[in-house]
């Protein structure tokens, strides 16, 4: 059986990354409760995307609004725009006098997950002043709070390596479906994100994953870290379920950051953040290179 799906979970270390709706002069991050009663900030999926897009350059493909909401052009095809090879689309013809109106869709190739934070938020808020610029001018200060979380988060990534490149009748050389995915892994390695003045890393802490004959993200949900220990036994747990996962299954660390390093190296074969990424790389050249 030919293994199409390719997958990857990975945790980042990162501080108030995506904000929602304010309330008055606070501004609230993201955030989602669970049974425990705590809550949970997270960066959502379309602000990761928006990210990924931006650095990989692909934020390109043409836009209309001609049928009353902004969507991809009709004209765009995955033959030119990457952007909706790998993230799909929704394409609306606008009704005239002519023609009926239609759409057309493409579902998403690469899938992700929100981004989810492992430690709970603890309320913390940042006062804000603009006294830096109201004292050049002696003038009242403007005041703001914000609401403030540094944690591990953790997300997850699932692509169709057998639809990339392929569209009704357009079919991209296979050559160019391998770059496409390789140029997307390099933006995943070093991943960051702009907010509020600052530039946040993204780049993974530690990772896991693989290609696999299933296009379940199969370590998604299994990553937990306690006392900034990672849950080795769990994800040891999951390889061992069939031997094909295990063999098949990559993992990487950046070594010193969490308290069970050794662990995670001896038990996962955990290698370095460079390393897997590598091997990934390797397994989409594979992959394309089967006859695909």
């Amino acid at each position: 059986m030919r293994r199409d799906g390719l997958t990857i979970t990975m945790v980042f270390l990162a501080e108030s990354a995506n904000y929602g709706e304010g309330i008055g002069n606070v501004a609230s991050l993201k955030k989602m409760s669970r049974g425990d009663y705590e809550q949970y900030s997270y960066i959502s999926r379309q602000a990761m995307r928006y990210n990924m897009i931006q650095q990989l350059r692909w934020d390109t493909t043409p836009v209309d609004g001609k049928s009353g909401v902004v969507q991809f052009a009709p004209s765009a095809t995955i033959q030119d725009y990457p952007e909706i090879d790998l993230f799909g689309y929704m394409k609306t013809t606008a009704k005239d006098d002519t023609a009926k109106g239609g759409a057309s869709t493409r579902s998403a190739v690469v899938r992700l997950s929100n981004a989810i934070a492992l430690e709970p938020y603890q309320s913390d808020l940042e006062f804000l002043t603009n006294m830096g610029l109201a004292k050049r001018k002696n003038m009242e200060n403007g005041i703001a709070q914000s609401e403030i979380h540094r944690s591990y988060y953790v997300y997850t990534i699932a692509a169709d390596l057998d639809r990339v490149g392929i569209d009704g009748e357009i079919e991209i050389l296979v050559q160019e479906r391998a770059e496409r995915i390789k140029a997307f892994l390099d933006t995943l390695q070093f991943l960051y994100r702009d907010i509020k003045g600052r530039r946040e890393n993204l780049s993974p802490l530690f990772a896991i994953g693989g290609r696999y004959q299933w296009k379940n993200p199969i370590f998604e949900n299994r990553v937990r870290i306690d006392r900034n220990k990672i849950n080795v036994n769990t994800l040891l747990e999951i390889m061992e379920e069939r031997p094909e996962i295990k063999k098949h299954t990559y993992a990487g660390v950046t070594t010193d950051i969490f308290d069970n390093d050794k662990e995670i190296k001896d038990i996962l074969g955990a290698e370095s953040i460079g390393k897997l990424f590598e091997h990934l790389k390797k397994e989409v050249d594979t992959y394309y290179g089967e006859g695909n």
